[in-house]
Order: structure tokens, then C-alpha cells, then sequence
């Protein structure tokens, strides 16, 4: 998933954003709000987490600010508030989620997965087409039962395509889903992760829309 990160601590900050990372999420991680603003009418993010106390706006004034203007994206917040009123005026506000600091690192992995899953309308914790299978909490792919060894890239991107079946994936669509807004991205770097997908997991699943990009089609 393409997560967007505000918060204001730089050493909580970079400790999430190095824990997501390594749970094969691709993180974007801004400061404050404002700078967010930019950063989600040009990327396509899959999830917010949130920080209320934030530097300027407030968490509570970007959530009132997302929803008024018709963005859907699912908001996570994470917060050292705990009065029920604060949780109340978020949730009622337009956030999906509210998480107290400190917390435990798997219960915010199982979280963005079960918000994920629910914007999504998915009701099964597996992405399956066919004989192929992802399991995002466990980060394991099989074929036919048998494990399939993925680089973290080629797992981000398998993802991506499975939680889209049926829809092509425009090259760019699949570009910031897993690398993120700071990174070098090599102008062939998607078709070389296609390729190597279709080494391990067989050329049928993945089908090239020439001109625009790919699709897994769902099994007949």
C-alpha cells in the first residue's frame, strides 16, 4: 500500500516510516498538514495515518478539509489524545480509525489492513486469483501451495495488482504505489518488476495493455 505519514515528531515519524517500510508498504512522511495538501492532488495514497497535534492546522481541521472537499481516502488516526470527546470529534469528524500512542507496532499493521480491506469492499483478509494467493499480514505469496520467494518491489506490486482485478493498472498508477515521492525511479523499472513476476508466478496472470499499462485479469 501507498501510505501518506503526517507527523510532527521526527523520532516517532522516522521510526513508523522505517516499520511500514519494512511491512512492504511504500511511505510517503510530511511534517505538517499544509504540506500534505500537494502531496494528495498529486499522488494516489491508499491510507492516512494521522497525528492530531500537529504544527498550524490541526488533524482535526485536514480531516474536515479532506471530507468537505470529497476525498474518501481512509484516515488512521494516531494520536496521544485519549479523551473519548477528542476520539468522538474524530471519528464524527470524517476519520475511519483512532489508535492511542503508544501502541503496539501489529496492531497498526492489522488496522491499515482492516481499513484497507473495508474501503476497498473486501471482506477476505487473502487476495487470491486462482491458484495464486497473497497473504498481506503474513507478507507470503504461494502458487499451487507452494511459496513463492518475492523481493519486496515484486511483492508491493503483485499486491497492487491483486487488490485491482479486472482494471488496468497505468504505469504511473503503478509506479507510486511502490516507490515513493523521493525516490529515483529507472524509466523501465515497472516493465523489469512485470517480467520478473511473470519468471516466478508464470506469464499468464499479468497481461500487457499496450500503451497503458497492465491487468490481472480474474480467472474465467
Amino acid at each position: 500500500m501507498h501510505l501518506l505519514l503526517i507527523e510532527d515528531d521526527e523520532i516517532l515519524g522516522d521510526g513508523l516510516r522505517s516499520v511500514l517500510i519494512q511491512n512492504c508498504h511504500t511511505v510517503d512522511w510530511v511534517r505538517d498538514a499544509e504540506s500534505s495538501l500537494p502531496m494528495l492532488a498529486t499522488n494516489s495514497f491508499d491510507l492516512i495515518i494521522l497525528d492530531l497535534n500537529l504544527p498550524g492546522q490541526s488533524g482535526f481541521e485536514l480531516v474536515d478539509s479532506l471530507r468537505e472537499g470529497g476525498h474518501s481516502i481512509p484516515v488512521l488516526v494516531v494520536t496521544a489524545r485519549t479523551q473519548v470527546s477528542d476520539r468522538i470529534l474524530a471519528l464524527d469528524g470524517g476519520a475511519d480509525d483512532y489508535l492511542v500512542k503508544p501502541f503496539d507496532v501489529d496492531e497498526l499493521l492489522a488496522r491499515i489492513r482492516a481499513l484497507h480491506r473495508r474501503s476497498q469492499g473486501v471482506t477476505s483478509p487473502l487476495l487470491i486469483r486462482g491458484d495464486l494467493i497473497l497473504d498481506p499480514a503474513s507478507r507470503t505469496v504461494t502458487l499451487k501451495g507452494q511459496p513463492v520467494a518475492l523481493y519486496q518491489r515484486e511483492f508491493k506490486l503483485l499486491q497492487t495488482l491483486l487488490e485491482n482485478l479486472g482494471r488496468v493498472m497505468t504505469r504511473n498508477r503503478l509506479e507510486t504505489s511502490i516507490y515513493g515521492w523521493d525516490e529515483e525511479i529507472v524509466s523501465n523499472a515497472i516493465e523489469v518488476h512485470i517480467h520478473h513476476l511473470r519468471k516466478k508466478i508464470g506469464s499468464h496472470y499479468i497481461r500487457t495493455v499496450r500503451g497503458i499499462g497492465y491487468i490481472m485479469e480474474i480467472a474465467e
